[in-house]
Protein backbone atom coordinates (compact mmCIF):
# COMPACT_ATOMS: atom_id res chain seq x y z
CA UNK A 1 0.00 0.00 0.00
CA UNK A 2 2.95 2.59 1.13
CA UNK A 3 4.54 1.66 -2.54
CA UNK A 4 1.38 2.46 -4.63
CA UNK A 5 0.92 5.37 -2.31
CA UNK A 6 4.32 6.52 -3.25
CA UNK A 7 3.84 5.88 -6.45
CA UNK A 8 0.76 8.25 -7.10
CA UNK A 9 2.80 11.34 -4.68
CA UNK A 10 5.83 11.05 -7.80
CA UNK A 11 3.64 10.95 -10.49
CA UNK A 12 1.90 14.18 -9.07
CA UNK A 13 4.55 15.70 -8.52
CA UNK A 14 6.02 15.13 -11.95
CA UNK A 15 3.00 16.53 -13.49
CA UNK A 16 2.86 19.69 -11.00
CA UNK A 17 6.58 20.14 -12.32
CA UNK A 18 5.43 19.80 -16.03
CA UNK A 19 2.74 22.52 -15.55
CA UNK A 20 4.85 24.78 -13.65
CA UNK A 21 7.39 24.58 -16.67
CA UNK A 22 4.33 26.19 -18.82
CA UNK A 23 3.40 28.93 -16.47
CA UNK A 24 6.91 29.62 -15.97
CA UNK A 25 7.37 29.97 -19.84
CA UNK A 26 3.96 31.87 -20.50
CA UNK A 27 5.34 34.25 -17.54
CA UNK A 28 8.23 34.99 -19.70
CA UNK A 29 6.67 35.32 -23.08
CA UNK A 30 3.99 38.01 -21.28
CA UNK A 31 7.03 40.10 -19.39
CA UNK A 32 8.04 40.45 -23.11
CA UNK A 33 4.99 41.47 -24.69
CA UNK A 34 4.58 43.91 -21.86
CA UNK A 35 7.61 45.97 -22.44
CA UNK A 36 6.62 46.33 -26.00
CA UNK A 37 3.46 47.23 -26.09
CA UNK A 38 4.74 49.66 -22.86
CA UNK A 39 6.55 51.33 -25.58
CA UNK A 40 4.08 51.47 -27.93
CA UNK A 41 1.34 52.97 -25.54
CA UNK A 42 3.89 55.90 -24.44
CA UNK A 43 5.10 56.42 -28.11
CA UNK A 44 1.52 56.89 -29.31
CA UNK A 45 0.79 59.53 -26.36
CA UNK A 46 2.18 62.70 -27.90
CA UNK A 47 0.32 62.54 -31.16
CA UNK A 48 -2.89 61.86 -29.15
CA UNK A 49 -1.93 64.47 -27.02
CA UNK A 50 -1.42 67.19 -29.63
CA UNK A 51 -4.64 66.45 -31.25
CA UNK A 52 -6.37 67.11 -28.59
CA UNK A 53 -4.75 70.15 -27.84
CA UNK A 54 -5.37 71.32 -31.00
CA UNK A 55 -9.64 70.70 -30.63
CA UNK A 56 -9.64 72.48 -27.30
CA UNK A 57 -8.07 75.73 -28.74
CA UNK A 58 -10.51 75.51 -31.56
CA UNK A 59 -13.10 75.36 -29.27
CA UNK A 60 -12.16 78.51 -27.40
CA UNK A 61 -12.12 80.66 -30.50
CA UNK A 62 -16.04 81.08 -30.04
CA UNK A 63 -18.03 80.74 -27.06
CA UNK A 64 -20.88 80.43 -29.32
CA UNK A 65 -19.27 77.52 -30.96
CA UNK A 66 -21.07 74.26 -32.18
CA UNK A 67 -20.37 70.90 -33.77
CA UNK A 68 -22.33 67.87 -33.80
CA UNK A 69 -19.63 66.35 -32.34
CA UNK A 70 -20.43 68.90 -29.42
CA UNK A 71 -23.89 69.13 -28.93
CA UNK A 72 -24.63 65.40 -29.86
CA UNK A 73 -27.79 64.09 -32.23
CA UNK A 74 -31.44 63.11 -31.66
CA UNK A 75 -30.20 59.09 -31.63
CA UNK A 76 -30.61 57.30 -27.64
CA UNK A 77 -28.36 54.36 -29.32
CA UNK A 78 -25.18 54.11 -27.07
CA UNK A 79 -22.06 52.34 -29.26
CA UNK A 80 -19.91 51.03 -26.96
CA UNK A 81 -16.38 49.42 -27.82
CA UNK A 82 -15.60 46.89 -25.49
CA UNK A 83 -12.17 45.76 -25.25
CA UNK A 84 -10.81 42.41 -23.92
CA UNK A 85 -7.95 39.65 -24.69
CA UNK A 86 -8.19 37.26 -27.50
CA UNK A 87 -6.94 34.27 -24.76
CA UNK A 88 -7.48 33.50 -21.34
CA UNK A 89 -5.12 32.69 -18.09
CA UNK A 90 -4.72 36.14 -17.46
CA UNK A 91 -6.40 36.54 -13.83
CA UNK A 92 -9.31 38.95 -13.65
CA UNK A 93 -8.53 40.44 -16.93
CA UNK A 94 -11.54 39.72 -19.32
CA UNK A 95 -14.31 39.15 -16.67
CA UNK A 96 -13.43 42.25 -15.43
CA UNK A 97 -14.23 44.06 -18.65
CA UNK A 98 -16.96 42.34 -19.53
CA UNK A 99 -18.47 42.79 -16.14
CA UNK A 100 -18.32 46.51 -16.62
CA UNK A 101 -19.15 47.11 -19.67
CA UNK A 102 -22.81 45.05 -18.81
CA UNK A 103 -22.51 47.70 -16.18
CA UNK A 104 -23.06 50.46 -18.18
CA UNK A 105 -25.36 49.41 -20.70
CA UNK A 106 -27.64 48.52 -17.51
CA UNK A 107 -27.35 52.31 -16.45
CA UNK A 108 -27.09 53.94 -20.22
CA UNK A 109 -30.67 52.36 -20.59
CA UNK A 110 -31.93 52.40 -23.97
CA UNK A 111 -30.46 50.86 -26.76
CA UNK A 112 -27.00 49.18 -27.02
CA UNK A 113 -24.36 48.39 -29.85
CA UNK A 114 -21.24 46.99 -29.57
CA UNK A 115 -17.82 46.38 -31.13
CA UNK A 116 -15.92 44.34 -29.20
CA UNK A 117 -12.47 43.72 -29.75
CA UNK A 118 -10.42 40.75 -28.67
CA UNK A 119 -11.77 37.19 -29.00
CA UNK A 120 -13.25 36.69 -25.33
CA UNK A 121 -15.31 39.94 -25.94
CA UNK A 122 -16.66 38.79 -29.07
CA UNK A 123 -17.47 35.46 -28.11
CA UNK A 124 -19.17 36.38 -25.16
CA UNK A 125 -21.97 39.25 -26.62
CA UNK A 126 -22.22 37.69 -29.74
CA UNK A 127 -23.23 34.20 -27.78
CA UNK A 128 -25.44 36.34 -25.96
CA UNK A 129 -27.57 37.81 -29.21
CA UNK A 130 -26.43 41.74 -28.22
CA UNK A 131 -25.98 43.69 -30.85
CA UNK A 132 -22.97 44.09 -32.42
CA UNK A 133 -22.21 46.40 -35.27
CA UNK A 134 -18.19 45.25 -35.85
CA UNK A 135 -16.14 42.55 -33.88
CA UNK A 136 -12.43 42.28 -34.15
CA UNK A 137 -10.00 39.69 -33.09
CA UNK A 138 -6.55 38.80 -32.71
CA UNK A 139 -5.63 42.94 -33.24
CA UNK A 140 -4.60 43.87 -29.98
CA UNK A 141 -0.80 42.91 -29.83
CA UNK A 142 -0.17 44.25 -33.79
CA UNK A 143 -2.90 47.08 -33.33
CA UNK A 144 -1.75 49.91 -35.63
CA UNK A 145 -3.21 53.99 -36.23
CA UNK A 146 -4.17 52.61 -39.24
CA UNK A 147 -6.66 50.08 -38.45
CA UNK A 148 -7.69 52.58 -35.44
CA UNK A 149 -8.68 55.25 -38.52
CA UNK A 150 -11.07 52.31 -39.76
CA UNK A 151 -12.71 51.63 -37.10
CA UNK A 152 -13.08 55.48 -36.31
CA UNK A 153 -14.34 56.13 -39.67
CA UNK A 154 -17.18 53.36 -39.20
CA UNK A 155 -18.02 54.99 -35.79
CA UNK A 156 -18.09 58.73 -37.05
CA UNK A 157 -20.24 57.70 -40.01
CA UNK A 158 -22.99 55.95 -38.29
CA UNK A 159 -22.87 59.16 -35.69
CA UNK A 160 -22.93 62.03 -38.36
CA UNK A 161 -23.90 60.80 -41.16
CA UNK A 162 -26.53 58.02 -40.22
CA UNK A 163 -27.41 59.37 -37.09
CA UNK A 164 -28.29 55.89 -35.83
CA UNK A 165 -25.94 56.34 -32.47
CA UNK A 166 -26.34 59.30 -30.38
CA UNK A 167 -23.07 58.45 -27.94
CA UNK A 168 -20.06 56.62 -27.90
CA UNK A 169 -18.11 54.62 -25.03
CA UNK A 170 -14.69 52.82 -24.77
CA UNK A 171 -14.73 49.72 -21.78
CA UNK A 172 -10.71 49.07 -21.70
CA UNK A 173 -8.40 47.97 -18.70
CA UNK A 174 -6.30 50.98 -17.56
CA UNK A 175 -2.61 50.11 -17.06
CA UNK A 176 -1.87 51.44 -13.55
CA UNK A 177 1.24 49.54 -12.33
CA UNK A 178 2.89 45.87 -12.78
CA UNK A 179 0.36 44.96 -10.38
CA UNK A 180 -2.60 46.83 -10.64
CA UNK A 181 -5.16 46.73 -14.03
CA UNK A 182 -8.18 48.41 -13.32
CA UNK A 183 -11.42 48.01 -15.74
CA UNK A 184 -12.51 51.70 -17.00
CA UNK A 185 -14.95 53.33 -19.25
CA UNK A 186 -14.40 56.65 -21.12
CA UNK A 187 -17.02 58.86 -23.30
CA UNK A 188 -15.73 59.24 -26.63
CA UNK A 189 -18.33 61.60 -28.09
CA UNK A 190 -20.62 63.91 -27.95
CA UNK A 191 -17.17 65.66 -26.65
CA UNK A 192 -18.95 67.43 -24.27
CA UNK A 193 -16.02 67.99 -21.88
CA UNK A 194 -13.94 69.80 -24.69
CA UNK A 195 -12.36 72.92 -22.53
CA UNK A 196 -13.79 76.55 -23.66
CA UNK A 197 -11.27 78.25 -21.52
CA UNK A 198 -7.73 77.55 -23.40
CA UNK A 199 -5.70 80.62 -23.83
CA UNK A 200 -7.10 82.40 -27.67
CA UNK A 201 -4.65 81.70 -30.44
CA UNK A 202 -3.50 83.66 -33.36
CA UNK A 203 -4.16 80.84 -35.89
CA UNK A 204 -6.76 81.17 -38.41
CA UNK A 205 -8.43 77.72 -39.44
CA UNK A 206 -9.24 77.89 -42.89
CA UNK A 207 -12.37 76.97 -44.16
CA UNK A 208 -13.41 77.67 -40.67
CA UNK A 209 -12.48 76.75 -37.14
CA UNK A 210 -16.02 74.28 -37.17
CA UNK A 211 -14.88 72.31 -40.31
CA UNK A 212 -11.19 72.32 -38.96
CA UNK A 213 -12.65 70.27 -35.20
CA UNK A 214 -15.29 68.28 -37.43
CA UNK A 215 -12.21 66.86 -39.44
CA UNK A 216 -9.95 66.33 -36.57
CA UNK A 217 -12.81 64.13 -34.95
CA UNK A 218 -12.37 60.92 -36.36
CA UNK A 219 -8.19 61.56 -36.08
CA UNK A 220 -8.74 61.85 -32.25
CA UNK A 221 -10.98 58.98 -31.96
CA UNK A 222 -8.85 56.78 -33.68
CA UNK A 223 -5.97 57.71 -30.80
CA UNK A 224 -8.27 57.34 -27.92
CA UNK A 225 -9.11 53.69 -29.36
CA UNK A 226 -5.25 53.03 -30.45
CA UNK A 227 -4.78 54.31 -26.64
CA UNK A 228 -7.05 51.53 -25.23
CA UNK A 229 -6.32 49.10 -27.28
CA UNK A 230 -2.72 49.17 -26.80
CA UNK A 231 -2.85 50.11 -23.03
CA UNK A 232 -5.65 47.08 -22.58
CA UNK A 233 -2.63 44.30 -24.42
CA UNK A 234 -0.19 46.00 -21.73
CA UNK A 235 -2.73 45.38 -19.11
CA UNK A 236 -3.56 41.89 -20.51
CA UNK A 237 0.03 41.04 -20.20
CA UNK A 238 0.85 42.46 -17.12
CA UNK A 239 -1.93 40.44 -15.53
CA UNK A 240 -1.00 37.43 -17.36
CA UNK A 241 2.50 37.69 -16.14
CA UNK A 242 1.09 38.00 -12.62
CA UNK A 243 -1.29 34.95 -13.32
CA UNK A 244 1.60 32.94 -14.18
CA UNK A 245 4.22 33.83 -11.59
CA UNK A 246 1.46 33.42 -8.56
CA UNK A 247 0.96 29.92 -10.29
CA UNK A 248 4.34 29.26 -10.86
CA UNK A 249 4.73 29.85 -7.02
CA UNK A 250 1.91 27.62 -6.01
CA UNK A 251 3.30 24.92 -7.90
CA UNK A 252 6.31 24.93 -6.02
CA UNK A 253 4.57 25.11 -2.63
CA UNK A 254 2.73 22.10 -3.85
CA UNK A 255 6.14 20.14 -5.06
CA UNK A 256 7.33 20.76 -1.69
CA UNK A 257 4.72 19.77 0.59
CA UNK A 258 4.45 16.40 -1.86
CA UNK A 259 8.09 16.00 -1.36
CA UNK A 260 7.41 16.15 1.57
CA UNK A 261 4.86 13.66 1.99
CA UNK A 262 6.96 11.36 -0.02
CA UNK A 263 9.80 11.41 2.09
CA UNK A 264 8.18 10.56 4.93
CA UNK A 265 6.12 7.86 3.54
CA UNK A 266 9.70 6.72 2.14
CA UNK A 267 11.01 6.50 5.52
CA UNK A 268 7.75 5.34 6.84
CA UNK A 269 8.07 1.87 4.33
CA UNK A 270 11.95 1.74 5.43
CA UNK A 271 11.18 1.73 8.99
CA UNK A 272 8.47 -0.80 8.12
CA UNK A 273 10.69 -3.14 6.59
CA UNK A 274 13.56 -3.06 8.47
CA UNK A 275 11.15 -4.27 11.78
CA UNK A 276 9.97 -6.73 9.46
CA UNK A 277 13.53 -8.00 9.28
CA UNK A 278 13.96 -8.32 12.96
CA UNK A 279 11.01 -9.48 13.54
CA UNK A 280 11.77 -12.34 11.09
CA UNK A 281 15.54 -12.80 12.46
CA UNK A 282 14.33 -13.31 16.09
CA UNK A 283 11.48 -15.86 15.47
CA UNK A 284 14.54 -17.76 13.77
CA UNK A 285 16.33 -17.61 16.86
Amino acid sequence: MASGNMKDIKRRIKSIESTMQITKAMQLVSSSKFRKAKEKADTAMPFFNTVYETMCEIASEDRFFNSVYVRGNESDTTLMIVIAGDRGLAGGYNSNVIKLALSRMEQNGGNTVLIPIGKKASEFFSKRNFKILRSYENIGETMTIYEAMDISEIITDSYNKHKSIGRVEIVFTDYISPLVQEARYISVIPLDKISGDSPKSVTRYEPSAGEVFNSLVPKYIAGLIYGAVVCSFASEQASRRNAMENASDNAEEMIDNLSLIYNRARQSAITQEITEIVGGAEAQE
